[in-house]
């Protein structure tokens, strides 16, 4: 019998120069070539950005280090936390900001 693929959830903090240069833009671009990401991506007032992703663990690996490597000029520090698993997330979407 196959296993499920386990299913995580992380939201990451980007601080650097991620806001106003087409970060959230790209973050989005990048979870259109993951399949199976659903979550979001918002600016926070504080001038970092925030990343809530959710699917496969593997997918998930791989969408976060894409933006790593894709952005990583603009980003100074990471933050990661994991986060429950919810089960009415899904696509990935541009938020509005919101406070940090």
């Amino acid at each position: 019998m196959k296993s499920r693929p386990v299913m995580i959830a992380r939201r990451v903090h980007y601080a650097g120069r991620v806001q106003g240069v087409g970060f959230r833009a790209t973050v989005y671009d990048i979870s259109s070539d993951h399949s199976g990401v659903a979550g979001y991506v918002r600016n926070l007032t504080d001038g970092r950005v925030e990343v809530v992703a959710q699917g496969k663990a593997r997918t998930i690996a791989a969408f976060l280090l894409a933006i790593e490597h894709r952005l990583e000029r603009n980003i100074e520090t990471t933050e990661i936390a994991e986060l429950p698993v919810a089960e009415a997330l899904f696509g990935f979407a541009i938020w509005p900001t919101s406070p940090g």
